[in-house]
């Protein structure tokens, strides 16, 4: 048995499509099929923009992302920091206080370095790690992974379907905005008529 209120063949899409009013219905009047046609046109629209824009956007930020990888792995090394000592404290900024060790390194050009690191767990003098220096063996943040890479790319198509979207959502907003009023005329109109006729047709 059909639960109360459940309406035959009415998933989400269908109405969906039908607030659209792009379902087949001979019952319908000529705006609405004007406004079928305008939102076609604007899907159409919308269909042959996205795909060239997303892509474009999507590549310029994959290049862009590629040379910055290549360009941090250039001037970035990994070196080899011994700790010395333990028990420092460093901030980030003025809101996060952290333990340091103390450690030294041999920079890229030879030179030895020595300075403060985050600790780890089980930093001790003499225990050793990888870090990643600059050209002059300044501590550096590790290079730009790929990773970070495709996601740019993914978030600039996205953001570049949605920019592209939005202004043609907004355009048939307003276009069946002005449909509606078109409707409610010709629905006032036709009420008219019909007063009219009943007028006309009342036993006198």
């Amino acid at each position: 048995m059909r639960r109360p209120g459940a309406h035959y063949g009415c998933s989400p899409m269908r109405r969906l499509w039908r607030r659209l009013g792009l379902e087949r219905n001979e019952l319908r009047r000529r705006i609405d099929r004007v406004q079928r046609l305008a939102a076609l046109g604007l899907l159409a629209l919308f269909l042959l923009a996205a795909p060239p824009v997303a892509g474009w956007c999507a590549s310029w930020s994959y290049d862009s992302g590629l040379r910055a990888e290549r360009a941090e792995h250039a001037e970035r090394r990994q070196v080899l920091a011994t700790v010395v000592s333990t028990g420092g404290v460093g901030s980030t900024g003025d809101r996060y206080v952290h333990e340091t060790v103390h450690a030294r390194w041999t920079a890229p050009d030879g030179t030895a370095r020595t300075g403060s690191l985050p600790s780890w767990k089980g930093a001790k003098p003499g225990v050793t790690k990888r870090i990643w220096v600059d050209h002059k063996g300044t501590v550096a943040i590790r290079p730009r992974p790929h990773s970070r890479t495709v996601t740019d790319a993914a978030y600039a198509a996205l953001a570049a379907t949605t920019a592209v979207g939005i202004p043609i959502l907004a355009a048939y907003g307003l276009l069946r905005r002005r449909f509606d009023r078109v409707r409610a005329a010709e629905w006032e109109a036709a009420w008219a008529r019909m007063d009219t006729d009943a007028g006309h047709n009342r036993p006198s």
